[in-house]
């Protein structure tokens, strides 16, 4: 009788899994994490199965070991098979996302501490003070011996005399958190939400609610109640949140509704610290985890809710390596668990509308801010009625509003989603324009560092003194807007403000997010003037005044979901303001006020703006209401990239409502040095794309130097 074969996945971008013999005595499981031979060397895989038995069994090596860890839950195996499915990833590029911290799954070095042993071991003055100094406590060797000023052989010489006692250091266990400490009071609508998702987390079973409250509803203290239900089950609680740099304000929330504070799972964590948290979190010690994408698939064996806040947000959407979106990945993970999953935001996707309109999705409403805050009202300024001075970007109508505002102590913000000085340098004399070498963008002026930087592929140089055409010298002019130069004007128009420039480059991390809050509730800042970061969850109960300078931005270039992210993002950004007792106002400069976005916004129809915006999607057959799918191919040489997007073309699917549009060159055509052409597949709602994208794209050989990467469900087309 042969010897059973186990199918080992390997987290490699490897579609297939390799047959091994189980090791002697040894009685492995699905999800077992083993070690194995695999060519020269070992690598860390997972046992996903039976083996296939098409290799002869005398070729076949055993498995090496079985790693002292929990297994990969089944549902977090289900997950992965699903999201690689779905995306057409290879399957051992999706369970890379799953091992992420590969040092987790080697044995833990130990920690040793130390504690007073025999006293009158101690001989010398340095061993007698060293000793002293340690007390009661219990101590490293090194934080000993930088604790008592000595060097590393007094402290080696304690050990070896045995007045120092070596213990092992266990490894941390993050403190519980308390799911029945005394939380904020709710109100009437929020406690009608709140126990109607507890009741889902402790019924069980699989199902997605939607909470739809406006800016400043609790949305936050509301789903809270669904983790605390998980809690007491004894159950995890998995949250999603778009960038974990921007929760400081949450995580103190969370620490005061539970006396404790989440795990935090974010690309900020010292190696050390993640591989920490990875074990804990493998052995069901961590009840709560936050993080970003990357937390989606960490392996959390006893799931109760999974929640996905600010769920429209863009950042959910993962462009690089597997390319999938987390709330929907999320979602996924949720049936496979078959736990509730929570949606939650004050501009819902039209994606997630659409599945509450045809009943796949439950909602709950929070109709009205949180006591006595009330919605900011919000009005259009005309720009061509009311225009800046020439070289300027503020109108005098905006100026005014900021001048009545900070005369009056409060707070103000103005949002422009442009980082840096100046998106465009251009020469005076020849019109040439910085571009950057590897991509066809222009390099933005960022002047605070005297740099210029291409924001697609990070590229950075100084700016030249000469233009690089024609070289006239000292004739290169700053183009447009960034906050940095809206920061500028308005130094100048108002200097004794103090004001605050918040980006991607100001901000770096939890902390210096954390600081910045401070800094804020503490009134040490009169404006803020920052991106789309300033628009995500923030509450500052001083801001009574938001000034959006280009409310255009968004609108333009042709993109699909351009009306529905601009409207997003300026609801989300106006919401910043009057979140307490104090009124609110948001004025948005614009050329076109007209616009059906802003007039929505203006008239705080949400309702209407996601009815017209669908019925136009219905009727071009695009998502939610029609599948797409886009093909980008890429090479350093762009006549054999091009060349190879037109025979993929030609040999696109041939069925009834399934239309392949392209190829044509990308809007971002060249980047980071490579060349990339883009092929668009449009299909009914109905129709299952995978197949058809794999079938397309596995009898279509690429000639040597193209590469092709398959967007499903497409969000970005650059």
């Amino acid at each position: 009788m042969p010897a059973p074969r186990i199918a080992v996945l390997l987290p490699r971008p490897l579609d297939g899994t390799y047959d091994y013999l189980p090791p002697a005595g040894a009685n492995l499981a699905p999800g077992d994490i083993v070690r194995v031979p695999f060519g020269r060397g070992q690598a860390i895989g997972v046992v996903w199965g039976e083996g296939e038995g098409q290799i002869d069994e005398a070729r076949l090596k055993p498995v090496g070991e079985r790693l002292d860890m929990p297994r990969l839950p089944e549902e977090l195996r289900r997950t992965i098979a699903f999201t690689a499915r779905y995306t057409l990833a290879p399957l051992g590029a999706v369970l890379r996302m799953a091992l992420s911290v590969p040092e987790a799954l080697e044995p833990r070095r130990i920690a040793w501490v130390y504690r007073a042993g025999a006293a009158d071991r101690a001989r010398t003055p340095s061993q007698r003070k060293a000793l002293a100094g340690l007390g009661d406590a219990r101590m490293t060797a090194a934080e000993l011996a930088r604790s008592a000023g000595v060097g590393a052989a007094v402290v080696k010489a304690l050990i070896a005399s045995g007045a120092l006692v070596a213990e092992a250091l266990p490894e941390a266990v993050p403190e519980a958190p308390d799911p029945d400490h005394p939380g904020p009071d709710l109100e009437a609508e929020q406690k009608i939400a709140a126990a109607d998702l507890a009741a889902r987390v402790e019924r069980g079973g699989f199902g997605v609610v939607l909470l739809d409250g406006v800016t400043g509803s609790g949305k936050t203290e509301v789903y809270f109640e669904a983790i605390a239900a998980a809690l007491r089950a004894g159950k995890q609680a998995l949250v999603l949140v778009p960038e974990i740099a921007l929760t400081a304000q949450w995580l103190d929330r969370f620490r005061r509704r539970f006396g404790q504070a989440p795990v935090p799972w974010h690309s900020d964590l010292t190696a050390a610290r993640r591989r920490d948290l990875w074990r804990a979190i493998a052995r069901g010690q961590a009840p709560v985890v936050v993080g970003a994408r990357s937390a989606l698939f960490l392996p959390m064996p006893n799931l109760g809710v999974v929640v996905v806040d600010e769920e429209h947000d863009q950042g959910f959407k993962q462009d690089d390596g597997v390319i999938y979106h987390a709330r929907d990945i999320a979602i996924a993970r949720a049936r496979e668990a078959g736990v509730p999953a929570v949606l939650a935001s004050a501009t819902p996707s039209l994606e997630t509308l659409a599945n509450v309109d045809s009943g796949r999705y439950a909602r709950l409403t929070l109709s009205r801010r949180y006591g006595a805050a009330a919605m900011p009202a919000l009005a259009a300024i005309d720009l061509r009625r009311d225009p800046p001075e020439r070289g300027r970007w503020l109108s005098p109508v905006l100026i005014e509003a900021l001048r009545r505002t900070l005369t009056e102590g409060q707070q103000a913000l103005l949002f422009l989603n442009r980082r840096g000085y100046a998106p465009l340098t251009l020469c005076r004399t020849c019109g040439h324009r910085l571009q950057c070498p590897q991509c066809s963008a222009w390099l933005v002026e960022h002047r605070r560092r005297g740099r210029l930087q291409c924001h697609h592929c990070g590229t950075e140089s100084a700016k030249p003194t000469r233009c690089p055409e024609c070289g006239a010298e000292n004739n290169l002019v700053a183009c447009g807007p960034g906050i940095e130069r809206v920061a500028e004007e308005a130094a100048e128009l108002f200097p004794t403000a103090r004001i605050a420039v918040v980006s991607s480059d100001t901000l770096t991390g939890p902390d210096s997010v954390r600081a910045l809050i401070a800094r804020i509730e503490r009134r040490e800042i009169d404006l803020l003037i920052g991106t789309q970061l300033l628009a995500k969850g923030h509450h500052f109960p001083g801001l009574t005044l938001v000034g959006v300078v280009d409310a255009d931005l968004g609108l333009a270039g042709g993109d699909l979901r351009a009306a529905e992210r601009t409207f997003q993002l300026l609801t989300q950004v106006a919401g910043r303001a009057g979140r307490a007792e104090s009124a609110g106002k948001a004025l948005l400069q614009s050329w076109q006020p007209e616009h059906p976005v802003l007039a929505a916004l203006v008239s705080g129809d949400r309702d209407r703006f996601i009815a017209a915006e669908s019925a136009e999607r219905r009727r071009a057959t695009m998502p939610p209401y029609g599948r797409l799918a886009a093909l980008i191919l890429s090479g350093p040489v762009e006549a054999r990239v091009a060349e190879a997007a037109r025979s993929l073309a030609r040999a696109g699917p041939r069925i009834v409502g399934v239309h392949v549009h392209g190829p044509a060159p990308a809007p971002l055509s060249l980047l980071r040095g490579q060349y990339r052409y883009r092929l668009l597949l449009q299909a009914p709602r109905d129709v299952a794309i995978q197949p058809l994208l794999r079938e397309w794209r596995d009898r279509n050989a690429l000639p040597n130097g193209v590469t092709l990467r398959i967007d499903v469900d497409p969000y970005h087309f650059l």
